[in-house]
């Protein structure tokens, strides 16, 4: 994609490499680049270094979490719920990042945040620890079980990135490109550096493990037809430097204030807080430091240290801002993660497809033999597949031929259906076994013992959205509405079929008159697949 005239948000951009791409960015002068950063003031003051190099492009600040939501009633069981329960539409809106993306509309999105950083390091360890604890004591209250849920890495990792494809897929963004982290600055299991008393530390494990399941949810996004050119570049190494200074040593809680100690005998205990051990004096400690952003500031032995030979090394900021800005040029740098798990993941072989056509055949060589029908077992999963498919079975048992059902009256095909589970029990009783119910067009209910949708409810109250949304997931729906939608559907398949010439004996279209027997048979497994690919968007698309 060309820059020029683009708009751009980065966010992260008063981050070491942030600040970096946005350099890199204003060269190929886009119309605005938006520069994000948790805090308001880090934001305004990266526009400030990057003024110099603004040139033409509209330089603006925007700040925020955004990983959190801003709800209008903050209640605890809603924020936590705004993690963990599924996500709706109409809660879209809540969340900070969807709110930045719908607000700027870019076109091209650059996100240097630490994303693995930011949520591993909530410390679910701790947080299961105290919970442990906690339920030793019979002292389970409201703070413990917040800080455990608050601090779950996947369901916010997946949160975070279900509303960044909709935030992105709403605006029409048509590049996102990641700066991810190996989480050990390119170093194996055997990184010196650690978090705690383990070697390696549980917390820098974590990092590592959110960074790849990230790289993993961006590879399906990337896979996603409606949405952006995903690509991620992962530098494996440390990151340097923002600036070399001689000033106060400040930590993330504060300067380091200089002490007056002296010896003591060591006694028979030990805290780690004793204000007595020594008197804390007034001046700050100064000394010369390298900023390295993100990671803090490093003593001169510190960053020889770290960066020697065999060491994390590293790696310039300004050199990662190159690449990338390459690769959303369409440039090849070999360097994006997303493409590098594309060429070398396993996809559909040609000895699958061979060996799948005689699988097929044997299959309906024995139902044929045992006189009965293999529809769903319900153990593959989802529900609504097992609902199509059974619900297609129902069509094939009554009409037989696809080009009978979209001759057939709406009325007389409901009457029949239900007639069919009605009077033939063992048909019905067939699919409720499985446990997926069968709706009735006259409300009533035919289901087995256990049923899968919705998920262990125990006496919830029914209303009219629960049971659209129960039936639409994974019941059998024999009412009227529905099978007008199964005439439609077999309509829309024979204009399909019409459009394509018969004597067009190419290999442009996957599914002409041969894939469907001419309307001739209906074949449940065939028609969930184009349910799947063509009403609902789910295609697979390499």
């Amino acid at each position: 994609m060309h820059i020029q005239n683009r708009t751009i948000l980065v966010l992260g951009g008063f981050g070491l490499v942030g600040t970096a791409v946005c350099r890199e960015l204003l060269k190929r002068q886009p119309a605005a680049i938006h520069v994000h950063s948790l805090k308001l003031e880090e934001a305004e003051e990266a526009l400030k270094v990057l003024a110099p190099d603004q040139d033409k492009a509209k330089l603006a600040a925007c700040h925020g979490d955004i990983f959190d939501r801003d709800d209008e009633q903050p209640s605890l069981a809603a924020r936590l719920m705004g993690q963990v329960g599924p996500l709706r539409d109409a809660d879209l809106p809540k969340y900070n990042l969807y709110r930045l993306l719908d607000r700027i509309k870019p076109d091209i999105v650059i996100d240097c945040v630490n994303t693995a950083t930011g949520i591993a390091y909530r410390n679910i360890f701790n947080a299961a620890e105290k919970t442990v604890e906690a339920l030793e004591k019979a002292e389970l209250g409201e703070e413990v079980v917040s800080h455990l849920v608050e601090s779950l890495y996947t369901p916010r990792l997946i949160r975070h990135i279900q509303v960044l494809y909709r935030g992105m897929t709403d605006c029409k963004t048509g590049v996102y490109i990641k700066v991810g982290t190996t989480g050990t600055g390119g170093m194996g299991m055997n990184v010196p550096y650690t978090h705690s008393e383990e070697k390696p530390s549980r917390m820098l494990l974590s990092k590592s493990a959110l960074a790849g399941a990230h790289s993993m949810l961006l590879f399906l996004m990337a896979r996603t037809p409606d949405a952006p050119i995903t690509k991620e570049i992962k530098p494996a190494a440390a990151i340097g430097w923002k600036g070399i200074k001689y000033g106060p040593i400040r930590r993330k809680d504060g300067p380091i204030r200089m002490v007056d100690a002296r010896p003591r005998p060591l006694g028979k205990t030990f805290s780690t807080t004793d204000e007595a051990a020594a008197s804390l004096r007034d001046d700050i400690m100064e000394n010369v430091y390298i900023d390295t952003g993100e990671n803090g500031i490093f003593s001169l032995e510190e960053f020889s240290a770290l960066t020697t030979g065999e060491q994390m090394e590293f790696v310039t900021p300004e050199e990662i801002a190159a690449q990338l800005v390459y690769e959303i040029e369409g440039g090849n740098t070999g360097f994006d993660v997303i493409n590098a798990l594309d060429n070398t993941t396993m996809g559909p072989s040609y000895r699958a497809g061979l060996m799948r056509h005689w699988a097929l055949e044997k299959m309906v060589e024995l139902e044929k033999k045992h006189e009965t029908h293999s529809v769903a077992f319900e153990m593959l999963g989802p529900p609504r597949l097992s609902k199509l498919l059974f619900e297609t079975h129902l069509l094939r048992l009554a009409y037989g031929k696809m080009s009978a059902v979209r001759k057939a009256d709406a009325a007389d095909l409901t009457h029949i259906l239900n007639t069919l589970v009605t009077e033939d029990p063992e048909v019905a009783n067939r699919i409720v076994s499985t446990g997926i119910p069968i709706l009735l067009d006259n409300g009533q209910l035919i289901r087995g013992q256990r049923v899968i949708i919705p998920a262990e409810a125990e006496e919830v109250a029914i209303n009219d959205e629960k049971l659209e949304n129960w039936v639409e997931d994974g019941w059998v729906d024999l009412r009227s509405a529905n099978c007008r939608r199964w005439i439609e559907r077999f309509r829309r398949i024979h204009d399909q079929l019409e459009s394509i010439p018969r004597e067009d004996t190419s290999s442009r279209h996957l599914r002409q008159h041969r894939f469907w027997h001419d309307e001739n048979l209906i074949l449940p497994g065939k028609i969930a697949g184009w349910i799947f690919a063509e009403e609902e968007h789910g295609a697979r698309m390499k």
